[in-house]
């Protein structure tokens, strides 16, 4: 019995057999926007909720690109061995050959082919295999604000350096850009005097954006001790915001993310944060990054990010490795927020975390002093408070106000020192 809704003619009325019709009504139904198309998830992915804008922005596509005539497929051409002798075979070999040649070149030129060097680490790293999909995640999470920036006193190139949006104001149309003072820095001070950097505040800053354009940047606030720069740009597009991650550990999976000077492509090292003590000539808020390899030199006031995505740490010096921590960032913006200022407090000293010690060290003076924890006293300034205090050198502080602290980054974090 013929099922409902579907009629079958009795003789041969129609040249057409039920089985081509069948094939046409098939293909019609293919070809109909009305076709549906299920957003199917795997089981190891994260569930979430199919949303039926996105199956219809799908049949809609399809649809839109299905009307138009097709692009014929390229076929490479070749000789017939039943032709190879036809004098005008080779001939129209060549023409054919000259055609295909020229359409493959334009179908590599496309951006979607476009997948040459360099490559990241991310690329094909087996040591990397662990922690490859959160850390390719996480690396295209943060991307969106990383920019690059330039810098130049008058005709004079000055420095390059990366940045990354950290507020926009949706009302003016302004973004400002957190990035490293080295970008309007006068000259690379020298590994023993890093406290001598000369600023050219007044110089002329460019924000390369993404999308290929450019737009000015005015100083808002350069902070020397911390190395940080605020730049303001006024602009019409919204602009992707960072999150912030105030917890860094020693030993920690981390990426430097920096921009290409050319072509703005990211620029992705990985590499861990490092067990090191700051040396007296530097500074003590320095956090270093040991990187697997040291070709990307151009990456100062890139972002530091972590297995989520999060910014744990801003790049202020790439010859020594080091990065200024969220938690001093974090500090340093509120109160430029509040106040338009950051202060940095003086101690008046100097200090080496016990955390950070031999392990050997450190078990000697549990054994032989029941000290495990706190910093030891390096230098005391003449005249300081902590001079009058009686405080010298070798003395070991175990807290400030109460708080237990283990490394001068918890001390900074407490003070802005």
């Amino acid at each position: 019995m013929p099922k409902a809704g579907r009629r079958r003619t009795r003789g041969n009325p129609d040249p057409e057999t039920e089985r081509e019709a069948k094939k046409r009504s098939l293909a019609e139904e293919e070809a109909s926007p009305s076709a549906m198309f299920a957003v199917i998830e795997r089981g190891d992915a994260p569930q979430s909720e199919a949303k039926p804008d996105r199956v219809y922005d799908v049949v809609q596509s399809l649809t839109e690109e299905s009307s138009g005539s097709p692009i014929p497929l390229l076929h490479e051409p070749y000789i017939p061995n039943e032709l190879a002798s036809h004098p005008g075979a080779h001939h129209a070999f060549q023409l054919a050959e000259a055609k295909y040649n020229a359409e493959n070149d334009h179908r590599y030129a496309l951006f979607t082919m476009a997948r040459g060097p360099p490559h990241s680490c991310l690329f094909n790293e087996r040591r990397l295999l662990p922690i490859r999909e959160s850390a390719k995640d996480a690396v295209l999470l943060a991307s969106g604000s990383v920019v690059r920036l330039s810098s130049s006193l008058g005709r004079m190139p000055l420095n390059k350096c990366c940045g990354l949006w950290f507020q926009w104001d949706e009302e003016k149309k302004t973004g400002i850009v957190l990035t490293s003072a080295y970008l309007v820095r006068k000259q690379d001070p020298s590994m023993m005097d890093q406290w001598t950097g000369k600023y050219h505040r007044d110089a002329r800053v460019i924000v390369h954006l993404l999308d290929g354009t450019t737009a000015r940047g005015s100083l808002l606030y350069l902070q020397e001790h911390y190395e940080i720069a605020l730049y303001k740009v006024t602009m019409h597009k919204p602009v992707e915001l960072p999150t912030f991650n105030d917890t860094v550990h020693s030993g920690q999976d981390v990426f430097r993310l920096g921009r290409d000077d050319e072509s703005l492509d990211l620029k992705i090292t990985h590499g861990r944060v490092e067990y090191k003590i700051p040396v007296r000539h530097e500074r003590c808020h320095y956090l270093y990054f040991s990187p697997d390899e040291s070709r990307h030199r151009l990456d100062h006031g890139g972002p530091i990010v972590d297995l989520e995505g999060k910014v744990v740490g801003l790049v202020n010096n790439h010859i020594n490795e080091t990065f200024v921590p969220s938690c001093i960032l974090h500090k340093c913006l509120d109160f430029w927020r509040i106040f338009k200022c950051m202060p940095r407090l003086h101690l008046g000293m100097t200090f080496t975390s016990i955390k950070l010690l031999d392990p050997i060290c450190i078990e000697r003076m549990k054994r032989k002093h029941n000290i495990e924890s706190g910093l030891i006293v390096q230098q005391v300034s003449k005249g300081s408070y902590a001079e009058k205090l009686g405080i010298r050198k070798g003395d070991v502080i175990e807290g400030f106000n109460g708080k237990y602290i283990s490394t001068t980054i918890e001390v900074c974090a407490l003070y802005i020192y």
